[in-house]
């Protein structure tokens, strides 16, 4: 069994588990910020980001959804994604990866 803490993530972006199937990951974007200057998919990996706080605005294939604390959304393997933070506050997300999209560390 592998138990961690969401607190212990202290980057922008960091892998908490790692495991043969799946792998979780913390996500925090501070206002304006995006997780990147253009839309890259996870080839082999779908990925499930949860809202825990704040609000981010994604392309999500050819969809724009506005994401809030408590949603949820699925992208599939090979989708291509990107969110950006328009908001005041940070956004904060943990995602879940099947397979493992990132080496372990």
């Amino acid at each position: 069994m592998n138990v961690t803490n969401i607190d212990k993530a202290n980057a922008w972006f960091e892998v908490l588990q790692t495991g043969e199937r799946s792998q979780t990951a913390m996500m925090t974007l501070a206002s304006g910020d995006a997780t990147g200057n253009k839309a890259e998919a996870h080839e082999k990996s779908d990925q499930v980001l949860l809202m825990l706080d704040g609000e981010l605005t994604g392309e999500v294939g050819d969809q724009h959804p506005n994401l809030k604390k408590g949603d949820v959304i699925i992208i599939p393997a090979g989708v291509k994604h990107r969110f950006v933070n328009r908001a005041a506050k940070p956004a904060v997300t943990f995602n879940v990866y099947s397979p493992p999209a990132y080496p372990a560390h």
